[in-house]
């Protein structure tokens, strides 16, 4: 036993095998002993000793375990299972003394684990070979499966087709099938069009289905099932695939009817498609019940999918024209299609009604399509008073009411954890979110903290409580942080790199510098790298070096042990410090004779809430009074009243276009960027710490993309100069610009922050909120259409100017049409129509101007006449160009919605009541 124990501890695992098989059984239980007891030892180790034993220790376990459940659950421990080679023909020599029923339990038991690898399916099929049973057929073990299918496709640097692959694997006709029954399909299950239809999974199966292999009409009794369980749309579509390919024969097709009308009622898009097309061929046969029909065309026509409606529109009437006498089952259906959303679907579906009205027999049929026409809009009035005369009730006009969110307010920031343990308890939760992060794009890497709150108050925390409670702090740290790599092997270059650091990162560097893991030399040369110089740095880069500034100094306040507490924690959750507050903190200051940190008065400063006049006054008297340097600057600071970098106006509120000189524009990629710029405040470069220094300098605009900076980050930006939204929105407009040209994903992140803050909102919000809305990725928009409404219940949103910048925005190719279309209209959805319609007047006039029709106006006019024909066009000057857009030839969606439009500003001139904000009527 001990030669055995002197072997795992050396990492000899090629010695154990023999080593176990030497043991008897009393022998391997008093070794399992001491491997268990070494087991939780090595978990303390660094990675690197770890790994030198952790195979030995693996193999050692599984061949002196005596029961199969056991045995199972050690080979399976995750904390065992990080090796270059596989283990497993080590672990099956160490227990090649077994009985086979011993071993075929533990192949079932091993199965039926999670998250089983490639080879792990191998270690179960060696087993099963061994014992002489059936492999066990489990979730896990076809997933280890699949992933030994893909590796075995690109052996010899050679690619093999899959069919060839599938046809090979003597477990497949056993674990294929498996595959249709699984929750959800293993990952390695690819799926795409490539040029040979053997080369994929659906097409393999499929072929082997042909050959006998599978069974085919099992998989198109497993497919239908998944396809009306519904779940993950790529595996939907995964299945359709399969379903195609097998080709149902017309038995098939018929048995499968209810199935065929759910699928096209509710299943994703291109299974609706399918469940649609079968229905067509069932109704050419015959097969097709009438009642049937009208059942699921009234769902189908329910849907957005305006591919879809068209064509059960287009089955309904081949079959009104087939047989007229089903018009009173049929045309209560179509009515459906008279809520659509689609102008073009309303007036197909009003024609086909107008086409076989005189054949519905029953005077009820006909008094339930008049009740449902009276809910089309003003532009079909005329063609349904003339179908359907007296039968038509006018539709009371109700009172129109904007439903906006709550207007936000502000919420106190909780106070720093008293207690050691609810601050370690706080900080490690922050730290361990990203211990494991190494230097790697920053867009990829999400900031864990809730805010910058969190932050805040644990940084403040390990200020005070490392004054009054310094060894107890040290010690809870070392034990909550063991085996993060900075405690163990010192911070990391990236972890104080402005380009890339978070709060996490923030925390770091003082918990490191708390645990004497960062010696003089490296602060020294660490900290001087948080001053951002040179024409090319970015408002992010400087943004970071203000928060490493800051820690590095808390370090140091913690080091010598005299600083209470920061100046400039938040008082608010956007980072604000009231200024009465601010003063009392320096008069604590005063009172202690203790000389605040550079950095973090400057940043408390920063942070200074702007309030109304009298408040401000008596602030500045009283930080006057306290008779010092930091009160006299406060105080000063407080009378000025001026924005951080004050933002160059733009003339975008007087002119739709912009007039060279005005708008800072480059040339690039054919479109012409629109940017703005700061100028310059004297005071930060004079009395600020240099770290600072960028925020009070001249910014021309860049638009050049960092590819350093995480978009999700950005809690701390916005918290720098939580009262200067203009001036972070001008920095930090060149992100929004990508995020709408280039598809930069997260870079709005940081706008709906900017709406709630206390500062002024002017050009420059607006601007970002224009590239917000047009930004490519749906979670962007969604961003931006929050800062909208969250505008707009605070009373700050401009509509007009905003409609503007967007016009601007299209005009420049920055923005396009249909994303903006479906911001808003998101918006509108929200029950904010009236301050959509608001926008979207002053942005159509410069759209509809143009000669060639922008791709999306349609559904630009769509949304507009929506909101027009719910909230009325009262106090709306008409639109420039509508009339004639909505008069030329033809039947596209942009003259049929203009029409639509022009009806709405000559149907309702009410304006409804002032928006309301509720609670209960959130998006």
């Amino acid at each position: 036993m001990n030669e055995l124990l002197t072997a795992v501890r050396a990492g000899r695992h090629h010695d154990v095998p023999p080593l176990v098989l030497a043991l008897d059984r009393p022998g391997r239980r008093s070794a399992l002993a001491e491997l268990k007891e070494l087991r939780k030892e090595v978990r303390g180790w660094d990675w690197r000793r770890r790994d030198r034993i952790r195979k030995a220790l693996l193999v050692a376990g599984a061949g002196c375990h005596t029961g199969a459940a056991a045995c199972a659950a050690w080979i399976g421990g995750r904390d065992l299972r990080d090796w270059t080679r596989s283990p497993y023909p080590l672990i099956l020599a160490s227990l090649k003394d077994r009985d086979p029923a011993w071993l075929g339990d533990l192949a079932h038991r091993f199965a039926g684990r999670s998250a089983l690898s490639d080879a792990e399916y191998i270690f179960v099929g060696e087993l099963t070979r061994i014992a002489r049973v059936p492999i066990p057929v489990t979730d896990n073990l076809v997933t280890g499966w699949t992933e030994l299918v893909g590796a075995a496709r690109w052996r010899h640097r050679t690619r093999r087709p899959l069919t060839e692959v599938l046809r090979d694997d003597p477990h497949t006709a056993v674990l294929a099938p498996r595959l249709f029954e699984m929750a959800e399909l293993p990952p390695q299950v690819d799926f795409y069009d490539a040029p040979d239809p053997q080369d994929h999974w659906p097409g393999a199966l499929c072929t082997l289905a042909e050959e006998g292999v599978l069974d085919r009409s099992y998989l198109v009794e497993r497919c239908v099932a998944r396809l009306m369980r519904g779940g993950k749309s790529v595996d939907q579509r995964f299945f359709l695939a399969v379903l195609q390919r097998l080709e149902a024969t017309e038995d098939e097709e018929k048995s499968h009817l209810r199935d065929w009308t759910a699928m096209a009622a509710d299943g994703i898009a291109p299974v609706a498609s399918h469940a649609q097309q079968v229905l067509v061929r069932l109704d050419a046969r015959g097969e097709l019940p009438v009642r049937e029909l009208a059942d699921v065309s009234g769902a189908v026509l329910f849907r957005q999918e305006k591919k879809l409606v068209r064509a059960q529109l287009t089955l309904l009437g081949k079959v009104l024209r087939r047989d007229s006498s089903t018009a009173d089952e049929l045309l209560p259906a179509v009515a459906e299609a008279f809520g659509h959303e689609a102008i073009d679907v309303q007036e197909r579906a009003l024609k086909l009604v107008a086409r076989y009205l005189p054949a519905a027999t029953g005077p009820e049929v006909r008094e339930l399509l008049a009740s449902a026409a009276a809910q089309l809009g003003p532009v079909h009035r005329e063609a349904v008073t003339t179908l359907f005369g007296g039968l038509v009730e006018e539709v009371p006009q109700e009172t129109y009411e904007e439903f906006l969110p709550p207007a936000p307010v502000l919420r106190r920031q909780e106070p720093a954890p008293e207690t050691v343990a609810e601050l370690v308890e706080e900080v490690a939760a922050r730290v361990k979110a990203h211990a494991s992060e190494r230097w790697i794009p920053a867009s990829a890497v999400l900031d864990t903290s809730a805010g910058i709150t969190g932050f805040e108050r644990a940084l403040d925390g390990l200020v005070r409580l490392a004054r009054s409670d310094r060894e107890e702090l040290t010690g809870s740290l070392r034990e909550a942080l063991a085996g993060v790599h900075f405690v163990e092997h010192g911070l990391s270059p990236y972890m104080v790199d402005p380009r890339g650091i978070s709060t996490s990162h923030g925390l770091s560097v003082v918990v490191a510098s708390l645990l004497g893991l960062v010696s003089e030399r490296d602060r020294v040369a660490w900290r001087a790298k948080t001053v951002v110089t040179g024409s090319d740095a970015c408002a992010h880069a400087a943004l970071n070096g203000v928060l490493l500034d800051r820690v590095w100094e808390a370090s140091e306040a913690i080091a010598a042990g005299r600083v209470p507490f920061l100046l400039a924690t938040p008082t608010w959750h956007t980072g604000a410090v009231e200024a009465a507050e601010l003063v009392e903190r320096l008069r604590t200051y005063r009172e202690l004779g203790v000389h605040p940190g550079p950095a973090d008065f400057a940043q408390a400063l920063l942070r200074v809430r702007r309030s109304d006049r009298p408040e401000r006054a008596e602030a500045a008297a009283a930080a006057e009074a306290l008779g010092t340097g930091e009160g006299d600057r406060l105080a000063a600071w407080i009378r000025a009243e001026e924005s951080v970098a004050p933002v160059l106006r733009h003339p975008a509120t007087a002119v739709s276009r912009p007039s060279e000189g005005t708008w800072w524009q480059r040339k690039t990629t054919g479109a012409r960027q629109v940017l703005l710029a700061t100028r310059e405040r004297l005071v930060i470069q004079r009395e600020f710490p240099e770290a600072f220094h960028w925020l009070g300098r001249a910014q021309l605009p860049r638009a050049q993309e960092c590819y350093h900076w995480g978009p999700e980050r950005s809690s701390h930006w916005t918290a720098t100069l939580p009262g200067d939204p203009e001036t972070l929105a001008a920095w930090l407009m060149p992100d929004l610009m990508f995020a709408a040209d280039q598809g930069q994903r997260g870079a709005v992140g940081f706008l709906p922050a900017l709406a709630e803050s206390a500062g002024e909102i002017g050009g420059a919000m607006h601007l970002a909120l224009a590239y917000g809305l047009g930004a490519r990725h749906p979670e962007d928009r969604t961003a931006a259409v929050d800062t909208l409404l969250v505008l707009a219940a605070r009373g700050r949103l401009d509509g007009a100017l905003l409609g503007r910048e967007l016009a601007i925005l299209v005009d420049r190719d920055l923005v396009k049409v249909n994303r903006t279309a479906d911001a808003l209209g998101t918006a509108a959805a929200t029950g904010a129509c009236r301050t959509v319609l608001t926008v979207l007047a002053a942005m159509l006039p410069g759209l509809l101007a143009y000669e060639k029709t922008p791709r999306g106006l349609g559904d630009l006019l769509s949304v507009a006449a929506e909101c027009a024909e719910r909230c009325g066009t009262g106090g709306i000057e008409p639109i420039a160009g509508l009339a004639a857009t909505a008069g030329r030839k033809g039947s596209s969606q942009t003259v049929r919605q203009a029409a639509r439009l022009l009806a709405a500003f000559g149907e309702r001139k009410d304006q409804g009541t002032a928006p309301r904000n509720l609670t209960e009527k959130r998006r």
